[in-house]
């Protein structure tokens, strides 16, 4: 069943977690206010530096047991989301954040698309172990053929791929995913595969390629049924351009992103659906940053972090264990994550550029949902 328990007056409706529909009072209004006192406050506090519009939803054993949402926009923020919605191909919306508000969650979508990849490696399409050359020969020509597939997923391709900012522009005057490949089939290697971490777009454009080539069916479609269906997130994709961007290109809400997050928490499963095997999910969340790696880029929100497949994890992880929670943030401010230790997860949507104080204001407000969970 799924308690949606808002605090401090908000507003209390139903909203279904798969099956999860009834409402019940497990916990009073009082003890639930009392609670969540230090996060409301938090969230009160944090959101006009967040770009004016934030939400926050924490899932815990079948129940939502908090979802707050604030606005307090300056004139400036607003005209800025207009802007960046507009960027982004989207109709302009500064209203106040629900939990159906559409939004694009930037490098959050390097979980979904992570995950996508290991689909194909839970059937025996795909080894972690395969060289890329052995499907894409355009990379093979260029000397790039070697690159694994866990490498991709990881950031490990020893690819020098440029800034952000130089990449964005590239792909303004790319087509099709062909394109996107003789892109990056011309960058210069920088490092060893599977021993330089440079973190960027260009390993999960080639994973997407890789799957596409053997199912002979677009990113989108394989997404779609491959995780958007199962899981019941009915407005999250990736659009409908030639060119997908699966590292950074998807639009979700916060009830599809938990549904996500969800399924990881539970190891692969969703309402007794398997979209993952629990191996899968525990190969996710390994950190691939050991000692003989060299570290070429790493977003400053992530330091000290480790990584797995499509997930930052924590650094001091023992080997072959899976990490004790794990997190996918994006370049507009939200913060997916899940806990493995307090088996909860969790969501923060926000849409801001600033990435001052981000990882300070992540790591405090995780602390205060460990603190206030149950």
């Amino acid at each position: 069943m799924v308690m949606n328990e808002a605090t401090q007056g908000a507003k209390r409706f139903l909203y279904p977690l798969g099956f999860f529909i009834l409402l019940i009072g497990l916990t009073s209004p009082s003890t639930a206010q009392s609670r969540f006192t230090k996060l409301d406050d938090w969230m009160e506090n944090q959101t006009k530096a967040m770009g004016g519009r934030a939400i926050l939803v924490i899932y815990k054993n079948g129940q939502i047991l908090y979802d707050k949402s604030v606005k307090d926009m300056r004139p400036g923020q607003k005209t800025l989301d207009k802007y960046l919605a507009k960027k982004q191909g989207m109709q302009a919306d500064v209203s106040e954040y629900t939990l159906d508000s559409p939004q694009p969650v930037a490098s959050c979508s390097k979980w979904f698309s992570a995950a996508l990849v290991m689909t194909f490696v839970d059937e025996g399409s795909l080894q972690l172990s395969d060289t890329v050359g052995k499907y894409l020969p355009i990379l093979s020509a260029k000397g790039k053929g070697n690159i694994t597939l866990a490498d991709c997923l990881s950031h490990l391709t020893g690819i020098k791929a440029p800034p952000l900012r130089e990449s964005l522009k590239q792909v303004k005057n790319m087509k099709n995913m062909q394109d996107a490949l003789e892109e990056i089939a011309g960058m210069p290697m920088e490092g060893e595969p599977g021993k330089t971490f440079h973190y960027s777009s260009v390993g999960l454009q080639i994973a997407a390629s890789v799957i596409e080539k053997i199912s002979g069916k677009s990113f989108q479609t394989l997404f779609e049924e491959r995780i958007t269906q199962p899981l019941e997130m009915k407005n999250t994709d990736f659009g409908h351009r030639a060119l997908v961007l699966p590292a950074g290109g998807a639009v979700s809400t916060p009830v599809d992103y938990l549904h996500f997050l969800t399924m990881i928490l539970n190891k692969g499963t969703y309402q007794g659906k398997k979209i993952l095997s629990p191996e899968s999910v525990n190969r996710m969340e390994k950190n691939v940053l050991g000692p003989d790696v060299k570290i070429e880029y790493i977003p400053e929100q992530a330091d000290g972090m480790g990584y797995g497949f499509g997930e930052w994890v924590l650094k001091d992880t023992p080997k072959d264990e899976p990490s004790k929670w794990v997190t996918s943030p994006g370049l507009f401010g939200s913060f997916p994550w899940v806990d493995n230790d307090h088996q909860y997860c969790a969501f923060l949507m926000t849409f801001y550029l600033s990435s001052k104080g981000r990882q300070d204001r992540y790591f405090t407000l995780k602390k205060l949902v460990d603190e206030s969970i149950p």
